[in-house]
């Protein structure tokens, strides 16, 4: 991170966050193309963060008619009902269990089948390729205090990469596709240590600043 961002964050951050707090008090609508759904407050919020949306734009070019499609940690949601639109055949998963009730009353609501998973990581996913996988990860190096924090830290030790990468590579194929977005907030090199570790490589094809913000987009495959 710039030592400029570095700056404003320190200024604005308890301004930011109580914000945000009263901002999130009560569930909020999220749309994207003509779909809606309901973020409650203990839910990852893609209203005013930026890599949801990159995301949505970025499969807004992929074919995915009857494609097997994987949002794993889906949070609001938005991004498998619209690769459900899409015409893909959607599983999405998560931790947090009203984010997984949010996100069937909203495929309901669409008219959009998505298969919703409760499951940490790959925990209670069939072992299976993927035609397409998206992961947008927790990646601040704290430890969750709970279910809502796991959304925003991957513990001290990047215990979720360590999990994710050790896990990753039974769903990994020469046919499929894997997508993960990190931020230049992120300590990078270090979660690329880690997938490397694990015979896991990560290979940049899609990089966009937003709010004076990098963000990158990783094809990830086995090494």
């Amino acid at each position: 991170m710039s030592s400029l961002r570095t700056i404003i964050k320190k200024i604005t951050h308890p301004f930011l966050k109580k914000g945000v707090e009263y901002y999130y008090k009560k569930p909020r609508p999220y749309s994207y193309n003509g779909i809606t759904t309901i973020v409650h407050p203990d839910v990852f919020p893609p209203h005013l963060t930026l890599s949801t949306k990159i995301l949505l734009d970025f499969i807004s070019e992929i074919e995915l008619t009857q494609k097997t499609f994987l949002e794993l940690g889906c949070g609001s949601g938005i991004i498998s009902l619209y690769a459900s639109q899409k015409g893909a055949k959607v599983t999405a998963s998560d931790i947090n269990k009203i984010a997984l009730e949010y996100l069937n009353k909203a495929s309901e609501k669409n008219e959009l089948p998505v298969n919703c998973v409760y499951s940490n990581l790959f925990e209670n996913i069939p072992e299976q390729p993927f035609d397409y996988m998206i992961i947008n990860p927790p990646y601040y190096p704290k430890s969750p205090e709970s279910v809502k924090q796991q959304a925003w830290f991957c513990g001290e030790g990047f215990e979720y990469f360590e999990s994710l990468f050790k896990q990753l590579s039974a769903y990994l194929s020469e046919e499929n596709t894997t997508y993960m977005i990190l931020s230049e907030d992120c300590e990078l090199e270090k979660i690329k240590s880690i997938a490397l570790k694990n015979k896991v490589i990560m290979e940049l094809i899609f990089e966009t600043k937003k709010m004076a913000e990098k963000n990158f987009i990783f094809s990830i495959y086995q090494k």
